[in-house]
């Protein structure tokens, strides 16, 4: 049994481990795997090649990558100037112009794919395409960080199932990169390590949360995961972003991120939903202790069954997990690296 308090050091807060709580009685709402097979091709997705958006523009029959300038974005270059505020409110009232660049970036012309579907060497072409996406929108004037992600599947709200993600270029950096660069500078002015580096030394030494170590990148459940199935794949060196991943680091670092997926879908034998977000260092001066790496934060605590934020996490803003994170590695580790639709004969 874990019922314990743990330090999640990026974020300086605290994650309650409950680990026993996963197997309680539950008569609330659940997911359902979907049962209709899903077509290469659909006539009426934004997102297929040859096919109109909501703006009118249309996709090129495009073969691998396609990114373009996302139709319904949050932040904009032309944003409107903020409303003036009533007199003598201005301190309670602040606000600032959401300036940015959002775009989409479809992984494949597949209807049907999914990202732990893909061939290796597709997986490589879109990290590299991330790259690219990173260099052109960090040299925009303004912009303060770039953030890359990819929501995955209907328990997260996903618009769209084809198979991509988003890229944010924006004024401001947002609150979880913010605190993590914060924390990092401070191990880093204590220590004169990366605090990630150190994370990854523990986790290597201890070894029950690794999942994929492949020398120059790997991946893990952490110690303070939050969700049942949160993993972290990295580079085992530090860089500030993407776009510093050497050639050769990228390539693994592409293949420990497709076995997890892998290993994530071939865990319950359905497409497994998550949100991905890639850590990049806020853009503007040096950032000393940071280390780039995505998360993975997957919804599910069991087959179909959610786990929903409650009071604790938004009224107490504290973080109950319900599972152990040695626990649910192991589960991950147990599972073939081989996705399950490959050994069927599917993609």
């Amino acid at each position: 049994m874990t019922w314990e308090q743990r330090y999640h050091p990026l974020r300086d807060e605290w994650v309650v481990v409950a680990g026993h709580r996963q197997h309680r009685p539950w008569h609330g709402q659940r997911t359902a795997a979907p049962s209709v097979a899903v077509p290469p091709y659909v006539a009426d997705c934004y997102l297929c090649p040859g096919n109109a958006r909501v703006s009118g523009a249309k996709n090129p029959d495009y073969d691998g990558v396609l990114a373009f300038d996302n139709d319904h974005p949050c932040v904009a270059l032309d944003a409107p100037e903020v409303e003036a505020v009533p007199p003598g409110t201005e301190a309670m009232q602040r606000a600032e112009r959401a300036l940015g660049v959002s775009r989409v970036v479809c992984y494949t012309p597949r209807h049907d794919l999914t990202l732990a579907r893909l061939p290796l060497e597709q997986v490589v072409r879109l990290l590299q395409h991330w790259q690219t996406e990173y260099r052109a929108l960090s040299a925009l004037p303004g912009m303060r960080h770039v953030l890359v992600f990819e929501n995955k599947g209907e328990a997260v709200g996903v618009s769209n199932p084809h198979p991509h993600c988003q890229i944010y270029a924006t004024s401001f950096v947002f609150k979880t990169i913010e605190t993590e660069a914060r924390q990092g500078a401070a191990h880093w002015a204590k220590t004169g390590r990366a605090l990630l580096a150190d994370i990854i030394e523990a986790e290597r030494r201890d070894g029950r949360r690794l999942l994929v170590d492949r020398g120059a990148a790997l991946a893990f459940v952490p110690y303070f995961a939050r969700y049942a199935y949160e993993t972290f794949v990295t580079p085992a060196r530090s860089y500030a972003c993407i776009a510093d991943v050497p050639e050769a680091e990228l390539v693994v670092l592409a293949q420990a991120l497709r076995e997890v997926l892998v290993r994530y879908d071939n865990l319950w034998q359905q497409d497994f939903p998550y949100v991905m977000a890639l850590h990049q260092a806020p853009l503007g001066g040096q950032q000393p202790g940071f280390h780039f790496h995505i998360e993975l934060h997957p919804p599910l605590r069991q087959p179909n069954l959610l786990k929903f934020l409650a009071g604790p996490e938004i009224g107490g803003g504290s973080f109950i997990s319900d599972t152990s994170p040695e626990r649910t590695a192991a589960e991950l580790r147990a599972v073939s690296a081989v996705h399950y639709r490959a050994t069927a004969g599917g993609p």
